[in-house]
């Protein structure tokens, strides 16, 4: 099979991140006798710097001539000066909503092997957790009506939140239906104690359950389900919240897997096509040092194959190669929580592809 991927190394540690995602599809693409093209778009403060805003449209046709993107990471102080609308995160926010990518896919797993590196207290993290997190992803907060102007304290600034009957529905059912393959339980995450936008998240994600009667639904309020996350995470398998609150949520949670290194995402629409990205930042400080922890974005490969390119097995082996190289002790320096020498971004990949040459079985 022949795949076209649009591949957006971003800017920090992107470039690095990315040079072993691909390093492990040309591995499993010789296994397998796959085929990837790569077409390199600029996008984020490396387009800044070369044509003066974040995505220009001949990037984003780009894109969309793809069969899916994969992004590495974008972003940096170098830019946090600029206004909004220049600022780099505003190319993932133009690639999410022209490619109609509305739902964000973040599992988050401990590992049993790095319990040690859970920063939850030992009893809690003896119970291990494995969840997954639905984000929407184009409405809400980022995407709603911002601006400045004057008030009666001097300039103001403000953000809307705002969702749609339709926006809420779709984003809901990604949840049931990804929790039927699963326990059958979804909790839905709003502030409908005091947001209106979350009353109508509430009322039309159980109007849209009526369909899923073997699906059990319940609600969390945000504070308490970021207070749940570190008090019993054992407890959450599904979750579909709003894009503000999925951000910050998701993170909490791939903290508590002992780093925000080893979890990928996936961005999904009505179509195969999505864009695959780890959830951490460009981490500007350790670019172009080797010490970035491949992990999150190697298994992002892994979705992208399983979710858009129906290659399961494929997918079962990279996400198998990692697990065994975790078993066997090796570390990156975020997840260093043994006496071995920490390996560096080119080094863990390369005992990753070494794994994926082995026959493997999951542990």
């Amino acid at each position: 099979m022949e795949y076209k991927i649009a591949v957006v190394e971003g800017d920090g540690i992107g470039p690095e991140i990315i040079a072993s995602a691909i390093a492990v599809m040309d591995a499993v693409g010789a296994k397998h006798n796959h085929k990837f093209e790569y077409d390199f778009v600029p996008a984020g403060g490396n387009s800044i710097d070369k044509y003066g805003v974040p995505l220009t449209d001949e990037a984003l046709e780009r894109c969309l001539r793809s069969d899916s993107v994969l992004l590495g990471a974008v972003g940096g102080p170098k830019w946090d000066t600029l206004p909004g609308h220049l600022r780099p995160e505003r190319a993932l926010l133009g690639i999410r909503k022209e490619l109609g990518l509305f739902a964000n896919i973040r599992p988050a797993k401990l590992n049993p092997v790095l319990k040690s590196a859970c920063p939850l207290k030992d009893e809690i993290a003896s119970r291990g957790f494995d969840m997954v997190i639905v984000r929407e992803l184009t409405g809400g907060m980022y995407y709603g009506e911002r601006g400045r102007r004057q008030g009666k304290g001097g300039e103001e600034a403000f953000d809307t939140e705002c969702y749609s009957e339709a926006e809420i529905e779709r984003i809901a059912r990604v949840a049931f239906d990804i929790a039927a393959k699963r326990s059958k339980r979804v909790i839905s995450v709003d502030k409908a104690n005091v947001l209106e936008s979350s009353r109508l998240w509430r009322e039309v994600v159980h109007r849209a359950a009526k369909d899923y009667p073997e699906i059990a639904v319940s609600d969390m309020l945000v504070d308490n389900a970021a207070m749940q996350l570190i008090k019993n995470p054992a407890q959450f398998d599904v979750v579909v919240t709003s894009n503000m609150f999925g951000d910050i949520l998701s993170d909490e949670a791939s903290q508590i897997t002992g780093s925000i290194g080893l979890l990928p995402s996936a961005s999904l629409g009505e179509g195969t096509r999505g864009m695959y990205e780890p959830i951490h930042g460009s981490a500007p400080d350790i670019a172009g040092k080797d010490l970035a922890n491949p992990i999150a974005t190697i298994l992002s490969v892994a979705m992208m194959f399983r979710l858009s390119f129906n290659l399961d097995k494929e997918a079962d082996e990279i996400e198998a190669a990692v697990d065994a190289v975790l078993n066997a002790g090796y570390r990156t320096r975020d997840i260093l929580d043994n006496a071995t020498e920490p390996l560096g971004c080119k080094a863990m990949t390369q005992k990753i592809i070494e794994y994926l040459t082995r026959p493997l079985q999951r542990t």
